[in-house]
């Protein structure tokens, strides 16, 4: 289980030894109702592949998602989870964080995404959140969308348009800015 690696790993009580599905205890299934049979078939055949573990946790609580976020994009790695788009900054560290998700699997949902929703990374050094502010389309040869901004940031990338058959041909893009309250844990673990 993915999550429960990460989070046995950053407590460091854990060493990795089997592959682990992405489930856990207290943690749902993943919701299969929006994902096209396709990939929910790669996903559970992800599941059977050792994977190095997860650098982190992404979670947005209104849409129900809560996802293991892996380094590099391939193909096993969006089926398993998200991806950390290299040259992106790293999860835990400040920057834009660059993720990258199957529009028919977990990141389906960003269908219903809003400016002002929040989501949670949490790393093995810091649980940051963060506020979307932004919302477009884009090309899929932009990559202006993951230059530095204005603060620490998050940027969430996956095909649009949701439903389109085959090879999309646009990119759908959320970008969040780091949310500072008093309360928060950001920055500290």
């Amino acid at each position: 289980m993915a999550i429960r690696s990460f989070e046995a790993a950053a407590s460091g009580s854990q060493k990795i030894q089997t592959p682990v599905p992405v489930l856990e205890v207290g943690v749902a299934q993943p919701d299969y109702n929006l994902w096209s049979p396709k990939r929910i078939s790669a996903y559970r055949d992800s599941l059977a592949r050792q994977f190095t573990p997860a650098v982190g946790i992404l979670r947005i609580p209104k849409l129900g998602v809560e996802v293991p976020v892996f380094d590099g994009t391939d193909e096993w790695v969006l089926n398993r989870g998200v991806g950390r788009i290299i040259g992106s900054t790293r999860v835990g560290e400040s920057g834009n964080i660059g993720i990258a998700g199957h529009r028919d699997g977990f990141f389906r949902v960003l269908k219903d995404i809003a400016v002002g929703d929040l989501m949670t990374i949490v790393s093995s050094s810091a649980t940051t959140t963060y506020a979307v502010d932004q919302i477009h389309i884009v090309t899929p040869d932009d990559v202006s969308v993951l230059a530095p901004r204005a603060g620490p940031s998050v940027t969430l990338v996956t095909c649009y348009p949701f439903y389109h058959p085959g090879d999309a041909p646009q990119r759908f893009i959320v970008h969040g800015l780091e949310k500072q309250d008093d309360t928060s844990e950001s920055r500290q673990r």
